[in-house]
C-alpha cells in the first residue's frame, strides 16, 4: 500500500468514527417530548401536579407558599397570591404543559399555555414569579411598571428557601429587592 492511501484510509476511518459517537451521543441527548393536559392543580406559584405528575414551570421563581412581601407599608401573602394566579391561569380547557427535562427533586421541568399564550412568561410579566434562566424582558418590564413583586420589596424565592433552611424559620427580611 502507499503512503498516501493509507493516509487517505485512515482519515475516513477517524472521520466514520467520530461520526458515530456524534451519533450515539445526540441519541443520548434525545429525550421525548412529554405533554399534559387537563385539569391542573397549583401547588404553589411555579409547580402544578395532574395525575401523579408533578411539574415545575421552566425558567421562572415565584414566592414559597409561607412567603410574605411588603408593599404600601403592609404585609402580603405573595406565595399564596402567586399559587392563585397560576391556578386561574391554567384553569382553562386549552392549557397543556410541555417539557423534556427533570429537575432534581424528579419534577418535569414545563413551558405551558393556554389561550395561545406563555404561561410562565405570564407569571413573571404580571410580577409574581422573578426570571430564573428565562424571561427576562417580562421581568423588566414588570419590575419597570412596579407591579406585584415590584410594588414594593420581597425577598427572592431562591433566597427565602435558603434562609428559611439555614434558620428553620419561615421568614425573614434578608436580601428584600423592589422598590
Amino acid at each position: 500500500m502507499t503512503r498516501g492511501f493509507r493516509t487517505v484510509r485512515d482519515g475516513v476511518t477517524a472521520f466514520a468514527l467520530l461520526a458515530f459517537i456524534w451519533l450515539i451521543a445526540a441519541k443520548l441527548n434525545d429525550f421525548p417530548e412529554i405533554s399534559h393536559s387537563g385539569r391542573f392543580h397549583a401547588a404553589d406559584g411555579d409547580s402544578l401536579t395532574i395525575g401523579e405528575e408533578r411539574m415545575r414551570l421552566k425558567g421562572i421563581d415565584a414566592p414559597e407558599l409561607a412567603q410574605t412581601c411588603e408593599r404600601g407599608g403592609a404585609r402580603w401573602p405573595c406565595g399564596q397570591e402567586a399559587k392563585h394566579l397560576l391556578q386561574t391561569l391554567v384553569a382553562g380547557d386549552d392549557a397543556r404543559c410541555v417539557g423534556t427535562e427533570r429537575d432534581r427533586f424528579q419534577r418535569l421541568l414545563v413551558v405551558c399555555h393556554a389561550g395561545g399564550v406563555d404561561i410562565n412568561a405570564v407569571m413573571v410579566r404580571r410580577g409574581m414569579a422573578v426570571s430564573y434562566g428565562a424571561y427576562g424582558d417580562e421581568e423588566a418590564e414588570a419590575r419597570a411598571e412596579k407591579i406585584g413583586l415590584w410594588a414594593g420589596a420581597f425577598e427572592r424565592p431562591r433566597d427565602f428557601r435558603d434562609h428559611r433552611q439555614d434558620t428553620g424559620r419561615s421568614g425573614g427580611v434578608r436580601g428584600f429587592f423592589g422598590c
